[in-house]
């Protein structure tokens, strides 16, 4: 049997129904973990493969055209026929997908990945699952090549080659110890905090990435660190012993805010709010116990989970 024309790719089909659901190209983007630019781009490719406008555009969203609709019903079958295609292939490679091996990010390896992979071994006991904490450079790179089939990485930025959904938030702070001069003050500038040499996470860190842009976007940069280490917690551990500031996961000092032993310091206009993603390779797809962690992240994260 020919490849049928004018058939996009899975992806492509379930970016246009994704769209066709939510209303809107940026509420499409925030629902499938992608930026409104790219959920466009993937619309106007579908269109010009399948030659015909799926959807009306105004500046309250979008809606389909009378072809659009059709279309739609027939990409949403496509897609129910692949997921049975997948979860019938999982079911008889099962030994095979009874090992998941995952790369995280320090934070997320840290403070979130040990409770999902409770949750994962309480629904699924006979997975073997491995965990290998990197930076976030370096878990995008683990993913690509195929030694880790699900990564989780923090801040924002493309991936080429790589589909990503958004399972979590948190914010970075920054935070002294008790005895510094900062944690008496309401508040610093951001040309204070950039001259500081500041204890911090290595290059290629999601950490690390978020503080310099913001830094950026109000127009300065960071001073060279006075230390850099390769986990959340030599972080602590450093600037507690050398009383010297630096910039963390709210996660990650929680305890010691609430202890008194490190005091959070407000930044004059820049806060640092960031999202927390899972990817996984774009042709591999993520399917079996992969999938099922993901979806496990995403329930942790709603308000109320447990």
């Amino acid at each position: 049997m020919a490849v049928p024309a004018h058939v996009p790719e899975l992806a492509t089909l379930d970016a246009l129904v994704a769209v066709a659901v939510a209303g809107s190209m940026s509420a499409a983007g925030r629902a499938l973990g992608m930026s409104q630019q790219a959920v466009s781009a993937r619309v106007h490719s579908a269109e010009r493969e399948i030659g015909i406008a799926v959807f009306r555009r105004s500046p309250s969203g979008v809606e389909p055209t009378a072809e659009g609709v059709l279309i739609l019903e027939w990409a949403g079958a496509v897609l129910e026929r692949a997921e049975r295609l997948s979860v019938g292939v999982d079911s008889l490679l099962g030994h095979r997908n009874a090992e998941l091996t995952v790369a995280a990010s320090m934070t997320i390896a840290e403070y979130l990945v040990p409770e999902w992979v409770v949750a994962l071994r309480r629904a699924s006991p006979d997975v073997k699952i491995r965990v290998r904490p990197m930076n976030s450079a370096d878990v995008i790179t683990r993913v690509v090549d195929g030694s880790c089939d699900v990564g989780f990485v923090e801040g924002s930025g493309d991936l080429p080659n790589l589909q990503e959904r958004a399972v979590a938030t948190d914010e970075l702070i920054l935070v002294v110890p008790q005895g510094h001069p900062w944690a008496q003050r309401a508040s610093v500038t951001a040309a204070e905090l950039a001259r500081t040499a500041l204890v911090q996470r290595e290059p290629g860190s999601g950490t690390r990435v978020v503080f310099t842009e913001s830094l950026a976007a109000a127009g300065y940069e960071p001073a060279e660190p006075m230390l850099e280490l390769t986990s959340v917690s030599a972080v602590r551990a450093a600037m507690l012993s050398s009383d010297s500031p630096a910039v963390l996961s709210s996660m990650s000092v929680a305890d010691d805010l609430r202890r008194g032993t490190l005091v959070a310091v407000p930044i004059d206009g820049i806060t640092m709010p960031r999202r927390l993603r899972a990817v996984w390779d774009r042709d591999r797809g993520l399917r079996g116990p992969a999938r099922d962690l993901v979806d496990i992240a995403i329930r942790h994260a709603e308000p109320g989970s447990v």
